[in-house]
């Protein structure tokens, strides 16, 4: 079947159009299902225990104080510490419990007969059946009790400190707030264990699993799981009928010159373009370090190898989980995005062997700004975490305390501005290629690539610190998720096959058609699919079935993303010795390799409801997450920069030496990481959510047993390759800058091997 390029690219608008127009009615749906809060909860006797302006001011504390970065809410945030809302249930049952025995029976509940305790369970869960939603919401005794006590234990972990749970003194620093945390807390409780208004299951959909409250998973778990599978295998079938049916020409070495590197003009914003290289290569090294400090403290919570009594260091009170992880994650974002906007600077010069006028200068302080932007982003963390801040400026400058978006509300708009300088930039580069071509060519593709990751971080400016948490969740998914299923697996496909396009291992309309078919299928399935993170966190019960059919059909797009890399791997080994780009190569293949295995073979097993049900933030979610994250996003990323690294560097100078040992490190601690530790941790957690609920799977208990610790340790071999590969990579990239190449002026008859050839491929 031929279809053409223009057919392509209007299958592709056409799916992205119908993709916002789905998930925008859905936004609208959602945020009139969200959960209330209720304007006054009442004791049995009338007096107020709490309001909707104190559970706000709750949710305020924990995105300021970086809560969501020790532990989690409905499930999402860090694994260290507990789930806040299965913590508040649990304690809420213990307490109730706890209650009834001493006022029916006189004694602790632990010390009544099994009859005695049989009847409380009964009674207590009744009346967690029996709450309903409403302006004014009315406790039991029991619950009124079980609230208070809620209060005084935060009060004691969360102000006073707990360090053998890893929680230093005043991580929020008044008992007052701490007991305004405790009333968000405990509301997220209220919502998991309150059926909606004319509905069956609670707003959560019975999340969190907690038998004694009454939360079993419900049957549409079970029901859209086996359907997810069935939806698999169908759209398994008819993806690759249609992908085999379209005629795509397969990458060809015979008779292909491959341009040497030294024949290729160097100019003046390559050079500068370059320098990404060592910023995120800097970055990169500061978030593997922080990853092993993060690694560690699930060993010694308070402590990095009895270093801190040595040197007189409270490592917990300068650098507490919660803020090494806020690093942690943001650091890994920006390496990334760094070395893909360097590669998206680099490559218009490669492909066109043209350069506007002060292009370099333009990059350069697109460079500087974006230094300070980091540094600045990376210092208002700290400062408002540590309370620094006062006022509305802590989540405008300092720590807007949400899972990945943690940098202030400034800053993100600092980033948002960088992303259209770079697209100018990239637009001003590729002019000679845009004027030729097509709106759907290569290179408007990579200019729509880069624009729909800046268009979907803008759902990040869509709530404020008082907004529902519901509703925060579903815009934070929208910039996270759309990122890693959408725009950033369309970025892959694009700048990969401009990549093979210079290396000519593919003809550019070849290419064409190539991305656009790949993004066509990453656009229908991943955008849609981002739904699946909307099941248990107070979303309307609609994302269970959309959820389970398009985070399913995920996968089939990763499947040919390998397939095509190993496609084109076969082509160019082909090439025999005379290829001279085999090292950024490999990278690019073990993205495709890790992008399968982590977003597509973990990512299917996670997102089947029933199994989500009890893994949702568990460490399975961890593997998944590092698998996709780095393996995927992060090989592909160092594979530009070893490509641009290699153009630059003098001739005479260039050694793949340790660079392939950074390769193998990488490959092997991820591995190690992954296979041997995080998911071994994750299958034991699973059980214990199994079989005593999920607060047990998410317990210090839990990660204090000796089998669980022995598996943190056998983690080290993995994270020191990691690092080792990172400093390796790091130094190598200073030698090589060292010994750049000198930039030439733009000429129209010499140097340009791969523009003459790009530009006459029409």
């Amino acid at each position: 079947m031929q279809v053409t390029r223009k057919q392509l690219a209007t299958a592709l608008v056409v799916v992205f159009v119908f993709n916002l127009v789905v998930m925008g009615l859905g936004a609208l749906y959602s945020a009139q299902q969200a959960p209330p809060i209720p304007q006054q909860v009442e004791g049995p006797d009338g007096e107020t225990v709490t309001t909707q302006d104190q559970v706000q001011a709750g949710k305020t504390v924990f995105q300021s104080d970086g809560l969501m970065n020790h532990g989690s809410i409905l499930g999402n945030g860090a694994y260290f510490g507990p789930d806040y809302t299965a913590d508040a249930l649990d304690l809420k049952v213990e307490h109730m419990r706890a209650y009834y025995a001493r006022e029916e029976h006189g004694r602790s509940y632990e010390n009544l007969s099994d009859g005695d305790r049989a009847a409380i369970n009964a009674t207590v869960q009744s009346e967690l059946d029996a709450s309903e939603s409403g302006d004014v919401v009315r406790y039991s005794a029991a619950e009124l009790y079980a609230h208070e006590q809620v209060r005084e234990e935060y009060v004691e972990r969360y102000y006073e400190g707990e360090p053998h749970r890893g929680v230093p003194a005043d991580m929020i620093d008044s008992e007052e707030r701490a007991r305004q945390f405790a009333d968000f807390a405990m509301w997220t409780a209220w919502v998991a264990h309150t059926d909606r208004p004319g509905g069956e299951n609670s707003f959560t959909n019975e999340w969190p699993y907690a038998p004694g409250a009454g939360n079993q998973p419900p049957a549409s778990a079970m029901t859209w799981s086996v359907i997810a599978m069935v939806l698999l295998v169908a759209g398994a079938g008819g993806a690759i009928w249609l992908y085999k049916s379209i005629d795509l020409p397969e990458p060809e070495t015979e008779g292909v010159t491959v341009p040497d590197p030294r024949d290729v003009q160097i100019l003046p914003s390559q050079i500068a373009a370059s320098r990404f290289v060592a910023i995120g290569a800097l970055l990169f090294l500061a978030q593997v370090l922080l990853g092993g400090l993060l690694a560690h403290f699930y060993i010694e919570r308070d402590a990095f190898f009895g270093l801190g009594e040595i040197f007189g260091f409270e490592i917990l009170q300068w650098l507490p989980f919660a803020l090494a992880k806020t690093w942690h994650i943001d650091l890994g974002i920006l390496w990334i995005a760094t070395l893909w906007l360097g590669a998206g600077l680099f490559l218009p010069a490669l492909l066109t062997g043209y350069e506007p006028d002060n292009q370099a200068r333009y990059v350069n302080g697109l460079l500087v700004a974006l230094v300070v932007v980091a540094v600045g982003g990376l210092a208002g963390i700290w400062l408002g975490a540590q309370g620094y801040i006062d006022g509305d400026l802590w989540w405008i400058i300092g720590n807007e305390g949400l899972e990945y978006l943690e940098v202030g509300r400034l800053w993100q708009i600092g980033l948002l501005v960088g992303f259209a300088i770079w697209a100018a930039l990239v637009w001003r580069g590729f002019r000679p290629l845009l004027q030729r071509e097509q709106p759907f060519g290569l290179a408007h593709m990579i200019l729509y690539a880069g624009g729909s990751i800046a268009l979907l971080f803008t759902a990040g400016m869509f709530y404020t610190p008082q907004t529902n948490i519901v509703v925060t969740e579903f815009w934070r998914w929208w910039v996270v998720h759309m990122w890693v299923e959408g725009a950033f697996e369309f970025f892959i496909v694009a700048i990969v096959g401009l990549v093979l396009v210079s290396m000519n291992l593919l003809e550019k309309r070849s290419a064409e058609k190539a991305v656009m078919l790949q993004a066509l299928f990453v656009m229908g399935t991943g955008v849609i699919g981002v739904s699946h993170h909307y099941w248990w966190i107070g979303q309307p019960d609609i994302w269970v079935p959309i959820g389970s059919a398009f985070s399913t059909l995920e996968l089939i797009p990763l499947v040919f993303i390998l397939y095509e890399a190993i496609g084109q791997y076969h082509a160019m080994s082909t090439g025999g010795e005379s290829f001279p780009y085999t090292l950024p190569f490999m990278f690019i293949i073990a993205s495709g390799a890790w992008n399968f295995v982590g977003a597509g073979v973990l990512g299917f097993f996670i997102n089947l409801p029933l199994i989500n049900y009890f893994e949702h933030g568990t460490y399975h979610t961890v593997g998944h997450a590092h698998a996709a994250m780095f393996g995927a996003f992060g090989f592909l990323a160092i594979g530009m920069a070893v490509y641009m690294l290699q153009l630059t560097t003098r001739t005479g100078a260039w050694s793949e030496r340790r660079l392939r040992w950074a390769f193998w490190c990488w490959n092997v601690g991820l591995a190690l990481m992954v296979f041997v530790s995080v998911l071994p941790v994750g299958f034991l957690q699973l059980e214990a959510v199994f079989t005593a609920g999920y607060d047990a799977g998410r317990s210090l208990a839990f990660y204090e047993q000796p089998i669980v610790q022995a598996l943190f340790w056998a983690r080290l071999p993995g994270d020191t390759l990691i690092i080792v590969g990172t400093a390796i990579f790091g130094y190598d990239v200073v030698q090589k800058l060292r010994n750049q190449s000198v930039a030439e002026t733009p000429t129209d008859d010499a140097g340009q091997p791969i523009a003459d050839r790009v530009l006459s491929d029409d």
